[in-house]
């Protein structure tokens, strides 16, 4: 027969926590994924479970028709292909440890705030790498030194005139300067659909201003808002990304935008988010680590048109 006092010494949510299984993986991974705004825009390269540290992507060189003339032989295409090769070398994590205390006397939120953080910290870093990567469009390099920062971008009003960095030329984002951005990509054969327009935060007060975006704009239900889609202009989604990044120029509060096709940039997933927990006992906690193994690489050069405007 049991024994002791109805309603003590038992074994509760409190003092069995640390038995207690949570969803750690399954919260980080839904917050990681309402936060990425890049990322579903390029071309996306799965390598999940497998090995090697470099993808190497065959780049098709075009071949074009020739006119067949009577009596003789066609031409056989005979162009030497490409290859782009893209190293899969960044891994993030995000690491914080609960000491038992903590885990006792803290609400329920706690857990939420910092899957929710790690979600948001890991896709703010590939959302990052992505877009630093688009400084290398149109035949620009990637980092380079503060004087050429983003020397093959185009300034917002026109959509034709370089960037000059530290002279800072900056300008707002006009209806000509989209329509100038729009034609690079179709002098270069760039097709018409998968473009995405990703602006930063200064610039949708400047497309507020122009009809046709007003004229089109158009934001779906469901996920639209999270992804940050805000509207369209010439067929062409756009996003706002407070992530875009800063161009050297006006005391370096230049902002970057982009237009930008999938083809342009890759990103290829070696290993997603995942999470983990583990009881460390010498520290009476649990560590709670989410990770992950990712490349980019810029795929298609022409693919893409950087633009700079000022940033206030």
């Amino acid at each position: 027969m049991a024994t002791g006092a109805i309603g003590s010494n038992h074994q509760t949510v409190t003092t069995g926590a640390n038995f207690i299984p949570e969803i750690w993986s399954d919260e980080t991974i839904a917050a990681y994924k309402s936060n990425l705004v890049v990322a579903p825009l390029v071309t996306r390269l799965n390598h999940k479970g497998k090995k090697g540290d470099t993808i190497h992507i065959p780049t098709p060189t075009r071949g074009s028709a020739t006119a067949k003339a009577a009596n003789t032989q066609v031409k056989i295409q005979g162009d030497t292909h490409g290859v782009t090769n893209l190293s899969i070398d960044k891994h993030y994590e995000y690491s914080v440890l609960i000491e038992d205390i903590t885990e006792v006397q803290a609400l329920s939120s706690l857990r939420k705030f910092y899957t929710d953080d790690a979600g948001y910290a890991l896709a703010k870093q590939v959302d990052t790498d992505l877009l630093n990567l688009t400084e290398g469009l149109q035949g620009g390099t990637v980092g380079g030194a503060a004087a050429a920062s983003w020397e093959k971008a185009y300034i917002g009003s026109t959509g034709a005139t370089l960037y000059t960095g530290n002279s800072s030329n900056a300008a707002d984002i006009t209806d000509a300067g989209i329509r100038a951005l729009l034609l690079k990509l179709d002098d270069a054969d760039v097709p018409m659909d998968n473009r995405s327009l990703i602006i930063p935060p200064i610039c949708a007060n400047d497309l507020l201003g122009i009809n046709r975006f007003t004229e089109q704009q158009f934001i779906g239900s469901g996920d639209a808002i999270k992804t940050g889609k805000i509207g369209q202009i010439y067929g062409v989604d756009v996003y706002i990304s407070s992530n875009c990044p800063t161009a050297a120029g006006n005391s370096d509060t230049d902002r970057v935008g982009v237009l930008l096709h999938k083809d342009a940039i890759a990103l290829a997933e070696q290993v997603g988010v995942r999470s983990q927990t583990q009881y460390k006992q010498e520290w009476l906690g649990d560590l709670f680590t989410s990770d992950t193994i990712y490349g980019v690489g810029e795929m298609r050069n022409n693919a893409g048109v950087a633009f700079v405007v000022p940033g206030s």
